[in-house]
């Protein structure tokens, strides 16, 4: 299986940010299977031109997120937790909700609120 990942260099997100969400995408979709071992971080910054760090920075997200998974000198894989992003999310939202409960917002103002940070996140792809 090989990994296409498509970087548009005049987007105005940055290329950490592409290289993140493809690969999230791609794991999320099950088009990259649980235990995919990833490129190294060197190897795929030469394939997609991209520096080392710019890899490494998308890689330490993806782990945060819960997508991949480091194993030491045996490299990265797609993780088989494919709920940590949901539970992350899930915790997200319950801080978010208790924030907003403790502002005085309605509850109406809050989901409001909510809806427009999600519809501008999801518009800016």
């Amino acid at each position: 299986m090989t990994l296409k990942i498509a970087l548009d260099p005049d987007a105005s997100t940055a290329p950490y940010e592409q290289l993140r969400t493809q690969i999230s995408e791609l794991a999320r979709s099950g088009a990259l299977p649980v235990g995919f071992r990833l490129p190294t971080v060197r190897g795929f910054a030469e394939q997609l031109g991209l520096a080392a760090n710019t890899v490494a920075k998308a890689y330490r997200a993806l782990e945060t997120d819960g997508v991949i998974e480091t194993r030491g000198r045996n490299g990265t894989f797609i993780a088989a937790a494919g709920d940590a992003a949901e539970r992350h999310a899930a915790a997200a939202a319950q801080e978010y909700a208790e924030q907003a409960r403790r502002l005085g917002l309605s509850r109406d103002e809050a989901l409001s609120l909510a809806e427009d940070a999600v519809r501008a996140a999801y518009a800016a792809r």
